[in-house]
């Protein structure tokens, strides 16, 4: 049986169409409601939390893409409220990708990761067995006191003699092992600053008791990837929850697609070494007709995230340039990939200047393919719903990139100095 053969345009919109990103944000006499929100979060899975926060943190961006103005208090109500009166919270924070905001119900999916840290980082001659006294001394300050900042513990540290088995980075570090084993689960944010506590703290029983074996876990999680990702090679699956095991990956595949829940598709374009790339659309997916969406996104949101898949899918390289020296930077300090129609057609560096009330685009680029008379509308459009968004009165445009006067003059945006390096 000849395998279905997808162009890159409907392998692009097949992607954007399981993301929510394919039409035209729903229209709405108010803000998106909590159960809008969650049901975002439910088709990706999973958000992805960055504390870099010059425009807004990336874990508020995916929502705002997906569904326009939204009040981020209601998001942090929803991922960031900890243990709820009655039973689990909605969402708990775990390595799922990245550390990412998950559905308190899954705890039970992760117990083969939660074993993997455990075996790496607890066995003899590892930092967490050489500091017990310490791992000790934090587990009593959780048992006694409930939920705790790091910041708390290491104040109540500051108290007690100082000895040579203790200092701030190791209160940290037994916090942050504890969380990755499984002991320690976070019971909401403070601020932006996680709140430490025991697991039975936080979840109920049922969640603490249950448990997935490995491959059955593997094999939900590469599902969940399927559903989210449309259409995706091997590779992709694995990224989307970061599974290290590729032939449990592969194993996890052959299964869907005995069990008709993954179709195998080629994709023109999609090759290595001359070959093609095997992919696999998810059942139900369907190639929507109209992608007319124009909207800023995250470096972290699941479309663009894999950056061998935003390659592959929009011919976009992307790399954070946080860290490269400014005199060395191409795009600047923390660029956007704009999405327009089913193209990433431009990157843009913002910044919020919240006591001027207005959002600086340090710099703006055009992907190669991107036409500046039919795009330059639609980007402007974006930004200023960007701004909008974040309660930003003004959009001033600086001159770094060669995106930078189409923009200002759709805008009509006041100008800043270049912003190179930025």
């Amino acid at each position: 049986m000849a395998q279905d053969t997808l162009t890159p345009s409907e392998a692009r919109r097949l992607a954007l169409g399981t993301q929510g990103l394919a039409g035209a944000r729903p229209a709405r006499s108010g803000p998106p409601g909590v159960r809008a929100l969650r049901r975002e979060i439910d088709r990706m899975g999973l958000l992805q939390i960055d504390s870099v926060n010059v425009f807004a943190r990336s874990h508020y961006l995916p929502l705002f893409s997906r569904l326009g103005a939204y009040e981020a208090s209601a998001l942090d109500r929803l991922v960031m409220g900890g243990p709820q009166r009655r039973g689990a919270p909605a969402y708990i924070e775990y390595l799922g990708h990245e550390a990412t905001f998950l559905p308190a119900e899954d705890w039970p999916l992760w117990e083969f990761r939660r074993d993997r840290m455990r075996r790496r980082y607890a066995g003899p001659g590892e930092w967490f067995a050489e500091h017990r006294d310490t791992v000790d001394w934090v587990r009593a300050e959780l048992t006694h006191r409930g939920p705790l900042r790091a910041g708390q513990v290491q104040r109540d540290a500051e108290r007690r003699p100082r000895g040579s088995w203790w200092d701030w980075d190791d209160v940290k570090r037994a916090l942050e092992m504890m969380w990755r084993f499984g002991e320690v689960a976070v019971a909401g944010r403070e601020g932006f600053e996680r709140r430490y506590a025991l697991a039975p703290d936080v979840l109920p029983e049922r969640l603490l008791t249950e448990t997935a074996g490995k491959d059955e876990a593997i094999r939900e999680l590469v599902r969940r990837a399927a559903r989210a990702s449309g259409v995706a090679t091997a590779a992709d699956l694995a990224d989307y929850y970061r599974l290290r095991s590729r032939p449990a990956v592969l194993a996890a595949v052959r299964d869907l697609e005995a069990a008709g829940e993954l179709v195998p598709v080629s994709v023109r374009g999609w090759e290595r070494g001359g070959r093609p790339t095997p992919a696999w659309r998810w059942h139900e997916a369907r190639v929507p007709r109209l992608t007319d969406r124009a909207t800023v996104l995250t470096p972290f949101d699941p479309v663009v995230w894999f950056r061998e898949r935003a390659q592959r899918l929009f011919g976009f390289h992307y790399r954070i340039e946080i860290y490269t020296p400014a005199a060395r930077r191409r795009f600047g300090y923390y660029s956007l990939p704009v999405l327009i129609g089913d193209r990433i057609a431009a990157r843009v560096d913002l910044k919020a200047d919240r006591a001027a009330s207005t959002l600086l685009v340090q710099s703006a680029w055009w992907e190669d393919h991107a036409d500046a008379g039919r795009h330059g509308p639609l980007l402007a459009r974006a930004v200023r719903e960007a701004a909008a968004w974040q309660g930003l009165d003004a959009v001033s445009v600086a001159g770094w990139g060669d995106a930078t006067e189409a923009l200002a003059g759709e805008l009509g945006a006041a100008r800043h100095g270049d912003g190179a390096g930025r």
